[in-house]
């Protein structure tokens, strides 16, 4: 069990671990994908543990259901206790993005997950990440 910088939620049935530095956007955009439907796991840290080959991520105890908005503050969300993580997100100003990126995976508590490069502060974040969760479930293909 180990503790993560990073942020997570469940969108689509799949936990996404999203990762940056401070100010990068992991709280905007765990709060737009909560607005698509997604639910709040954890903000700014989050707790996993390798059980049984799944990658569950939880939030620590003294956060949870708290999500920091800026400009707002830190508000009450209704949460989930955890989630099997299936993606990461390392979010990246964009012009730091490749525009056709080698694939990436990562072993975090010895379970491999695919990693992506993300704008969070772009406009078609929400569906680019809709686009790497359908890869992840086969219903879509990255073909180069």
């Amino acid at each position: 069990m180990a503790l993560y910088y990073g942020s997570c939620v469940e969108f689509m049935q799949s936990g996404i671990l999203i990762c940056g530095s401070s100010g990068c956007g992991k709280s905007d955009l765990c709060l737009r994908l909560i607005d698509q439907g997604a639910k709040l796991v954890s903000d700014d840290q989050t707790v996993i543990e390798n059980e049984n080959n799944a990658l569950i991520a939880r939030c620590p105890a003294n956060i949870k259901g708290l999500l920091e908005i800026r400009g707002i503050g830190i508000v009450e969300i209704p949460s989930i206790e955890q989630t099997e993580i299936r993606l990461k997100l390392i979010l990246q100003d964009s012009m730091k993005i490749d525009r056709m990126p080698s694939k990436k995976r990562e072993l975090i508590e010895n379970v491999e997950i695919p990693v992506f490069e993300l704008d969070a502060f772009s406009a078609s974040a929400i569906i680019k990440i809709k686009t790497l969760l359908l890869v992840g479930k086969g219903k879509r293909k990255i073909i180069t």
